[in-house]
């Protein structure tokens, strides 16, 4: 009985992360902008790499598998927005501008 509450949590968990990935992949191609897909791709995919991450943890039905996978997932949580901020940071100070669309740009100097 335990064996098909595991299956189904770990089988909720991968689709959710599939879902997840998905979207932020959508997100990549149908956004108009580089920060609007940046945006997408680093929250979306964070989301996605760890139900996936945690899917695999699971179903190991190891302690250290588990812990690693605890730990990738926070080592995502950490290091994706922060390299999408400094990538889109970049981008700006380089010249790339924000698209009509956009109400607001608060990296603009004044």
């Amino acid at each position: 009985m335990m064996d098909y509450v595991v299956a189904i949590v770990v089988s909720v968990l991968l689709l959710s992360g599939a879902l997840f990935a998905l979207v932020a992949a959508l997100g990549i191609v149908r956004l108009p902008d580089l920060y609007t897909r940046m945006h997408a791709a680093s929250k979306a995919g964070t989301v996605g790499s760890g139900l996936l991450l945690f899917a695999a943890g699971i179903e190991s039905g190891e302690i250290a598998v588990f812990a690693r996978s605890l730990a990738g997932f926070v080592f995502f949580i950490l290091t994706a927005p922060v390299a999408a901020h400094l990538l889109a940071r970049a981008a700006h100070k380089t010249g790339y501008r924000l698209l009509p669309p956009s109400v607001r740009d608060d990296l603009l100097e004044r």
